[in-house]
C-alpha cells in the first residue's frame, strides 16, 4: 500500500489478527472487513496480536477501550542534520499555533482535553505529568520554540505538537523479541532519557523481551535513538475517540516527513484499538 503520490515508502500491513477462542479464518474475515486505510483494526474482545516486519505487537486484555495505538516502523533513517524545508514546515506550524492559540487555556485547545481524559483513564494526573505532545504545545506559546535534538526526533516532536498525540521514538534494532501494551507491576520502572529512574508501577508500559522499555509519560535510555540509529519505531497514544482520523493523519504525517527529511523507507503502519 502506498501512502499517496508524494511517498516513497510501501507499507505492509498484517492481513491476519489472531486472538485466543476464535477460529483464525473468522479473525482474518473480520480483520479484513474492518481494516482502516493504514492496516487491520479489530472489534474482537481479547488480545490483540499482528506480526509486520517481523515485530509481533500484543496489547493486555484490560486494556481494551482505554487507548488507540498507532505503530511505524522505518528503516535507514538518517539522524544527523534536517534540511531547510523541514524547518521552514515547523517555523509555519510554530506560527501558526502561535497566531491561533496564545493567550489561550490549553485545555481550549483541539486535541489537548482528549489526551487528557486519556491520561486520567490510566491513572496519570496530566496536570502533575503532562502528556509530552501538551508540553510541547506549552512550550511552543510560550515562545521557547521546539527542542532541537536529531532529525528523527525534531520530526516525530513536530508531528506530536501538530496532532497534540503523546508519541514514543525507539531505536528498533534495540528491541528486542516481541512488543507488549500492558500496565506496570509493582517496582517496575527503568532509567528514563531525563529522569535517573522511570516508576511504572500501575502504569501503561511498552515492554520486550528485556522488559519495559517505553511509556506515554517518558522513555527509557535504553532503547533510545542515537547518531548510530538507522531503524525506528514509532508508537502514538491515541484516546480511542480520536483513532479514526487523527490517529491516521498523524501516522501519515510522521510516515511523510521521515521520508521526505530523514531518508527513511517506511515498512509497516499500524492502526490498533
Amino acid at each position: 500500500m502506498m501512502f499517496g503520490r508524494n511517498f516513497g515508502a510501501t507499507v505492509a500491513s498484517s492481513d491476519r489478527w489472531v486472538g485466543k477462542g476464535v477460529p483464525a479464518a473468522h479473525t482474518a474475515a473480520r480483520a479484513h472487513a474492518a481494516r482502516g486505510r493504514f492496516g487491520a483494526r479489530t472489534g474482537l474482545g481479547m488480545s490483540i496480536q499482528a506480526r509486520s516486519s517481523g515485530l509481533q505487537l500484543i496489547v493486555d486484555d484490560s486494556l481494551r477501550g482505554t487507548l488507540a495505538l498507532g505503530v511505524l516502523e522505518a528503516e535507514g533513517a538518517n539522524t544527523q542534520g534536517l534540511p531547510p524545508a523541514f524547518e521552514q514546515e515547523r517555523d509555519r506550524l510554530v506560527g501558526r499555533l502561535v497566531s491561533h492559540y496564545a493567550g489561550k487555556q490549553p485545555a481550549d485547545i483541539p486535541g489537548v482535553t482528549e489526551t487528557r481524559a486519556l491520561f486520567h483513564r490510566l491513572d496519570i494526573d496530566p496536570t502533575k505529568t503532562r502528556p509530552s505532545s501538551e508540553a510541547l504545545l506549552r512550550r511552543v506559546l510560550q515562545g521557547k520554540g521546539l527542542p532541537r535534538v536529531n532529525a528523527v526526533v525534531d520530526v516525530c516532536n513536530l508531528c506530536s505538537l501538530e496532532h497534540q498525540l503523546p508519541l514514543g521514538l525507539y531505536d528498533r534494532d534495540l528491541v528486542k523479541g516481541g512488543l507488549r501494551v500492558r500496565v506496570g507491576r509493582d517496582s517496575e520502572g527503568y532509567a528514563g532519557i531525563r529522569k535517573q529512574w522511570v516508576n511504572l508501577a500501575g502504569r501503561l508500559l511498552l515492554a520486550d523481551d528485556d522488559g519495559p522499555f517505553g511509556a506515554p509519560t517518558a522513555d527509557s535510555r535504553r532503547t533510545s535513538v542515537s547518531a548510530e540509529t538507522r531503524n525506528l519505531l514509532v508508537v502514538v497514544f491515541s484516546p480511542p475517540e480520536r483513532a479514526g482520523g487523527h490517529l491516521s493523519a498523524a501516522l501519515e504525517r510522521i510516515a511523510d516527513l521521515l521520508t521526505r527529511h530523514c531518508g527513511a523507507s517506511v515498512t509497516a503502519v499500524r492502526v490498533l484499538q
